[in-house]
């Protein structure tokens, strides 16, 4: 009897959701923006991360061996001469931007490359160290330019050397791609919040508030159809769309990333440093909230009686989200201790950020996923109780 009567709403609730054009749109919409926007910022990235058109790059090395000196200066790339003396002021002066970036080599370069053997060596290997200011756009991309002679001289000579063994050993350096993980990290979790937020104040309140209003919700409950019936049917319908909407909007941004890493900002920022794992986790971790988005709206849709009262009503829960959005531009990366990941909306923003800056703990990510489920199951056993109480839903 209940299998009966819960697919018939079910069914109700999808018809009337895909005759709507304007609903369809609010599933759409999301999509869209995420793509435009982050259309845009891979346009607006490019100008702040390509160097000038006209500008000499300048190299300052100690000890540079003569091939490695011959491929720069092929590359446009001039080669100034230090000594090792000089290295601590040529560093400040890179810090300082006075300089583009300073390479050193081991002394006697060319012999150690050539006697070391990569299969019985007890020692590492020789090793370049390379210092640059990734603040600055002509700097980073000497660096990286620089970074891809010697790795293609190295891999010529079977990995007799390496190039920033540590991070340590290069003055705490970030590589190129997490120069662009960084960049991403600290935006992308915000805008994806809230467009997922919209998203969802675009289904839930028209479902339970905008029947309220039309009346066809109290034409329902006075029926012999029991209302735990009718809150499950809600719940799940809403549940299907959610889920839909959630999907098109991870789409969305797996199909946007190119767009903003690669051609939009031509090498800069490479989508190439994100692995399936990472975008499928990513996915994972949008479904959840935005299910979870969606239980709270239709709870507060719930209390109200018009779809204008309950987008007003949820108001708050806009700011709440904007606030939970910017805080994952702050504090350095995500958070290891896994509490963080069992607060609602917070772990969605931390687990985004860990993805985005390929640097999280999967079992974190996993419990921020399924303490969203959690809780977005324990919002449904709300919303079902307020459809036994009379006076919620025939209030006026």
């Amino acid at each position: 009897m209940k299998r009966s009567n819960i697919i018939p709403i079910m069914k109700k609730e999808f018809e009337r959701f895909f005759r709507d054009r304007r609903m369809v749109i609010m599933i759409l919409l999301p999509a869209v923006l995420i793509y435009v926007v982050y259309s845009f910022m891979g346009t607006a990235m490019r100008s702040m991360f390509s160097p000038d058109g006209d500008y000499m790059p300048w190299a300052y090395t100690v000890n540079i061996a003569d091939p490695i000196e011959s491929m720069l200066q092929a590359s446009g790339i001039n080669v100034i001469h230090i000594t090792e003396g000089e290295v601590a002021d040529t560093k400040d002066r890179v810090e300082s931007k006075e300089a583009d970036i300073c390479i050193i080599f081991p002394a006697g370069f060319n012999a150690l490359v050539e006697d070391y053997d990569v299969q019985t060596s007890a020692t590492p290997a020789p090793n370049i160290e390379i210092y640059y200011n990734s603040t600055v756009p002509n700097s980073s991309n000497v660096f990286q330019l620089v970074n891809v002679i010697l790795n293609n001289y190295e891999a010529s000579l079977s990995n007799k050397f390496d190039v920033n063994r540590g991070v340590e050993d290069a003055g705490d350096l970030a590589t190129a791609d997490d120069v662009s993980a960084s960049i991403i990290s600290s935006l992308m979790p915000m805008l994806l919040l809230l467009f997922l937020y919209t998203g969802c104040v675009g289904i839930a309140p028209e479902s339970i508030a905008g029947e309220k209003e039309r009346g066809t919700l109290a034409t329902l409950l006075v029926t012999p159809l029991k209302r735990s019936e009718l809150a499950i049917g809600k719940i799940l319908s809403l549940g299907v769309l959610s889920f839909m909407s959630g999907l098109v909007t991870a789409i969305a941004t797996i199909l946007s990333l190119p767009k903003m890493m690669g051609d939009a900002a031509e090498g800069v920022l490479n989508v190439d440093i994100y692995s399936a794992t990472d975008f499928a986790l990513l996915a994972l971790v949008i479904l959840t909230t935005i299910l979870l988005l969606v239980t709270v709206i239709s709870i507060i849709s719930a209390f109200a009686r018009t779809v204008k009262e309950a987008n007003t009503a949820v108001m708050p829960l806009m700011i709440l989200v904007m606030l939970v959005g910017v805080s994952g531009m702050f504090g350095g990366g995500a958070q290891t201790d896994p509490v963080y990941y069992l607060i609602p909306l917070y772990n969605s923003v931390q687990s985004m950020s860990g993805a985005f800056a390929r640097d999280y703990s999967v079992i974190n990510m996993v419990l921020a996923c399924v303490s969203n489920f959690v809780y977005a199951c324990l919002g449904g056993f709300v919303l079902t109780k307020m459809f036994n109480s009379e006076k919620v839903m025939f209030s006026r």
